[in-house]
């Protein structure tokens, strides 16, 4: 194993322990860490095989959960092992009720991996999208253990395809078989002669999909449409925010949700104090009160997924900032999707863009000539549902090719 790569990573573990005695997610990590000795020990039985399910955080384990739970599903026996590089991911699911162990990935030490890989009778490892640790890849080759990574996406820029990166082509080697996105990063492993590689598709159009299937009921939502066109702003930041309250407190026939991507009490009173219209926190709607406002703010988690199918235009915030958010939430219900300058790392919005269903705006001026339009011509949504439906179905591709 490169003496660069290990040196790097012994560094890195000292900068997390160093961490942890001021900063709380490295403080979690790192306890977390030591901790999944004792857990593999505890939950895990040395005399039945597991499926090993690696993600880097939450977003990768939404990624890798259709794959997940249509095994368990097909095959209710299967052991599964579930585990986590970063806290916001295992806080959030170390109790997930599917699988039958879930932990911390130690530090990629070669010993660790050896320790981990003794500890528990690996008979499949799958690893999502961007999950590359020399240490556990190399220690699964030498067990013949068939390793897999899924909903992987590769560009350019990436050290496999540098001059310098040799060792992080052996990195890939050590896979039985990649699932690949699109075709341009099936192209691009081929340049470096890596050739066990399928074009499988993203595993997060089926998750989404099955979100869709299961979307809550909101009947104070209903009573607040009221039979009006709805603009539902998801993960908004102050940037997006600006735009759309500009926009829309000059309209009086629509109504609109902002679900910002932070709602602590400051950022929701400042929205509100933009709002020149009858408002409501989500919290304050009430059977008297929803159809009496032209505004509603979302101050609580877990229902945007549910809100985007009333919507007849969906807005994406963060494309003022470091890249827009979830789109795909939204684009599962057959609506044109409007979000920022940046999002052009992202593969499914520029697919968006290309097929007519999503459209990113600039400034003030863009976004008005864009919702005015959208308002008027209702057959974008048909172009955002046929892109959906075309990229379904990754993660059955991907259970019959590893052998489920």
């Amino acid at each position: 194993m490169n003496f660069l790569y290990n040196i790097s990573i012994h560094i890195y573990g000292r900068l997390i322990a160093t961490a942890s005695l001021f900063n709380e997610k490295a403080k979690k990590r790192h306890q977390g860490s030591h901790n999944t000795w004792n857990i593999l020990e505890e939950k895990t039985d040395k005399k039945l095989r597991y499926v090993w399910f690696h993600v880097s955080s939450l977003g990768e384990f939404e990624q890798g959960r259709p794959l997940l739970e249509k095994l368990k599903q097909k095959y209710p026996e299967t052991k599964i092992l579930l585990t986590f590089f970063s806290p916001s991911g295992y806080e959030v699911r170390k109790d997930y009720p599917n699988v039958d162990a879930v932990c911390y990935l130690p530090i990629d030490t070669a010993k660790n991996a050896k320790k981990f890989l003794s500890l528990v009778n690996i008979e499949k490892a799958i690893f999502v999208k961007y999950e590359f640790w020399g240490n556990f890849l190399n220690e699964l080759k030498k067990r013949n253990i068939p390793t897999y990574i899924i909903s992987a996406i590769f560009r350019k820029e990436q050290a496999f395809f540098k001059i310098y990166g040799s060792f992080y082509r052996k990195m890939l080697k050590c896979f039985t078989h990649l699932f690949v996105q699109d075709n341009n990063s099936y192209k691009l492993l081929k340049s470096i002669d890596i050739y066990k590689v399928t074009v499988a598709g993203d595993t997060r159009f089926d998750r989404v999909n099955n979100i869709a299937h299961q979307a809550k009921n909101l009947p104070l939502i209903e009573k607040f449409i009221n039979g009006k066109h709805v603009i539902v702003a998801g993960s908004t930041w102050e940037s997006d925010e600006d735009l759309l309250i500009k926009y829309f407190n000059q309209k009086k026939n629509i109504k609109m949700i902002i679900a910002p991507h932070e709602i602590h009490e400051s950022h929701i009173a400042e929205i509100c104090s933009k709002l020149q219209c009858p408002h409501l926190r989500y919290s304050q709607l009430a059977e008297d009160n929803a159809a009496n406002v032209d505004c509603i703010i979302i101050d609580s988690f877990g229902i945007l997924s549910s809100v985007y199918r009333y919507a007849d235009i969906a807005y994406i915030g963060g494309g003022f900032g470091a890249g827009i958010h979830n789109t795909l939430e939204a684009a599962v219900y057959g609506i044109p999707i409007v979000w920022g300058p940046n999002y052009a790392k992202f593969r499914e919005a520029c697919e968006l863009v290309a097929c007519g269903g999503g459209f990113s705006v600039t400034d003030y001026k863009s976004l008005k000539d864009v919702l005015d339009s959208l308002f008027i011509d209702s057959t974008v949504g048909n172009k955002v549902a046929e892109y959906v439906k075309q990229n379904l179905g990754a993660t059955d591709k991907i259970l019959k090719a590893i052998g489920y």
